[in-house]
């Protein structure tokens, strides 16, 4: 008994020490409501879905004190659908996040893995969708990613330490191609400040040949993959915003640009592709936005924004110029600590360039489908349990 107490108190000791050294996390979301779009090709459709504001999901996060200022970290993090149980992210395991990394207070940080590029880092929170509210809010075709459209796989990010508020990283991600480094690869960097309540971010990203397959096609196990926007030759995306808090309120303004060349589908699109009589050149978006935010009480806020998006479509049979403008609405009141209701609301009016595709029409990010006119409205009544 006594050798047996001997041999058992070491290890305990050495639990006990290692345990305070290191820490895991579970946490999560669950999010879950009632959609209303008044125009899906023709007609009125009712839904019911899952983290269309802050995207249900769990996820494990730890550290490991490695001394001298250095922490190992990682954090694998899991998207799913409420109503039906399915994972999100084309059903990846851990398509939201999975990364491990080495962390120093002094050097920064840096990660290998899937994660978020510096475009959601750093000028997402600048806009309403990244912030404070979802999907809804976002940009048409969240053509700029600020709504988190697709996460980057075989990736390098370097986050430098925060100093006298200013921050930035960088991130190269692979292609994973013999004989095709640039074939589906991606890089990027941005920057953000903060002093008081004024924030400020920008970012620039660069993408080549991203695949929505998910064979074994050459681009397929690339950076991006199945869950891109736009499959195209490249694609560059540029953002700067600015978020200002005085007392109860927030007031934002962002801008971004987008170039997509040589497309040839976008995942928004249910109808026609190309335009009528032709083939795509290239896509250009620009889009400026203008959010507030104000606080009635701790728990109870209502916020609005609006946004106006100009695109410059060339294809081999002429130019055309569509417009939309969204005007968004969402009203959020905190049960408690963990739990919210919310109200929200988007209107889109587009203005038709006569391309023959579904640029013509209204199309919220989020709707049931595309409108079969120029005008949409989407209605959503959700709650969220954060653990």
């Amino acid at each position: 008994m006594r050798k047996e107490i001997c041999l058992v108190l070491p290890a305990l000791v050495i639990a006990t020490s290692a345990n305070a050294q290191s820490s895991v996390t579970l946490y999560g979301k669950i999010e879950d409501g009632f959609n209303y779009t008044t125009n899906a090709r023709g007609h009125d459709a009712y839904q019911m879905q899952s983290g269309y504001d802050y995207g249900s999901r769990w996820g494990l996060k730890g550290n490991e004190t490695l001394g001298d200022g250095y922490q190992a970290i990682f954090q694998l993090e899991s998207g799913f659908d409420v109503n039906t149980g399915k994972m999100g992210q084309g059903g990846r395991e851990f398509g939201r996040q999975a990364f491990v990394g080495i962390a120093s207070d002094r050097y920064g940080t840096v990660t290998v893995g899937r994660q978020y590029d510096p475009s959601v880092d750093m000028f997402s929170p600048m806009t309403a969708n990244g912030n404070w509210t979802g999907y809804l809010f976002s940009h048409p075709y969240d053509n700029d990613n600020t709504d988190y459209s697709f996460r980057v796989n075989n990736s390098v990010k370097y986050v430098t330490p925060n100093i006298h508020g200013f921050s930035a990283e960088a991130m190269y991600a692979f292609s994973n191609q013999a004989g095709g480094f640039s074939n589906n690869r991606l890089y990027g960097f941005g920057a953000q400040y903060q002093n008081g309540g004024l924030q400020v971010g920008g970012s620039y990203l660069k993408l080549n040949n991203a695949s929505s397959s998910t064979s074994s096609s050459a681009n397929s196990s690339g950076a991006v993959t199945s869950d891109n926007t736009f499959n195209a030759r490249s694609q560059q995306n540029i953002g700067v915003g600015v978020n200002y808090t005085f007392g109860k309120t927030l007031v934002g303004f962002a801008y971004s640009h987008v170039d997509v060349y040589a497309p040839t589908s976008n995942a928004y699109f249910t109808g026609t592709t190309q335009p009528t009589g032709g083939t795509w050149n290239a896509w250009k978006f620009d889009n400026f936005e203008v959010s507030g935010l104000y606080h009635f009480t701790p728990a109870l806020y209502l916020g609005a924004c609006y946004t106006y998006t100009q695109a410059q479509l060339s294809s081999t049979v002429g130019k055309f110029d569509p417009k939309w403008h969204q005007l968004s609405m969402k009203l959020n009141y905190d049960l408690s600590a963990r739990t919210s209701v919310f109200a929200e609301g988007a209107y889109q009016h587009a203005v038709s360039a006569n391309t023959g595709t579904d640029f013509d029409f209204a199309n919220i990010p989020g709707s049931a489908d595309v409108s079969s006119g120029r005008n949409q409205m989407v209605y959503r009544v959700a709650l969220l349990h954060v653990f």
